[in-house]
């Protein structure tokens, strides 16, 4: 007999079969097909929900709770070496965490995690991004990967014009400003350090152990 959920996008009331939740154990549905097809890319959603077809796809560390044991055993692909980070809030606003690994030629040299019990999205893709600036080597030349568009273009695009109009911007405050200048302080003293998107959960296996760091506050086994 199948168990009903709630989904978190559109409120409704949706199904799976029990023979589906006996593959992931542990796992707790969020979003209707309906949904989950709409977020990534495989439904056309109506025209009044257009903002809803361009978030990013759901990752499978996060919908499933992968351990990083899982994350390796499942993902293989994407960039071997850099700085990769990952944060989020689940719900958002709410309890949130962040994760950055570190890694050379497919082997983890360093990684690190946090939790905050209330928080945004947002905050955790930059703090994991301040947390990466600081463990990297100094001197080191390395790509820092974030799947957050907004984070990026925040640093490259619109962070220099801020800061020279004394931290403000046209439409209203900065939001996480202190994060924000924190981060910009940071990616101006390591040159060397190039921070890059990263598509988001498509395969990527170290964006995905990032992110499975990011949500491992939420499990009881790393």
């Amino acid at each position: 007999m199948p168990s009903s959920f709630t989904c978190e996008v559109c409120g409704a009331a949706f199904d799976v079969p029990e023979a589906a939740l006996a593959k992931y154990p542990g796992w707790t549905p969020r979003k209707c097909f309906k949904c989950r097809d709409a977020a990534g890319g495989r439904a056309k959603a109506p025209a009044r929900k257009k903002s809803a077809a361009r978030r990013r796809p759901p990752s499978a560390s996060r919908e499933l709770n992968l351990t990083l044991a899982e994350v390796l055993e499942r993902f293989h692909d994407g960039p071997a070496t850099g700085m990769f980070t990952d944060g989020s809030a689940q719900p958002n606003p709410g309890p949130g965490g962040w994760g950055v690994v570190h890694v050379v030629d497919g082997e983890v040299l360093a990684q690190d995690y946090g939790h905050e019990p209330h928080t945004t999205n947002n905050r955790m893709e930059l703090t994991a991004l301040i947390h990466a600036y600081k463990m990297a080597p100094a001197g080191a030349e390395l790509e820092v990967y974030t799947d957050s568009d907004l984070c990026v273009k925040s640093m490259t695009q619109w962070a220099a014009g801020w800061a020279r109009r004394g931290w403000k911007k046209k439409g209203g405050p900065i939001k996480n400003l202190e994060l924000v200048q924190e981060l910009y302080a940071l990616v101006q003293a390591r040159p060397e350090l190039k921070l890059r998107w990263i598509r988001a959960h498509e395969g990527s296996r170290w964006n995905e152990y990032a992110d499975s760091l990011a949500t491992a506050y939420s499990r009881d086994q790393l």
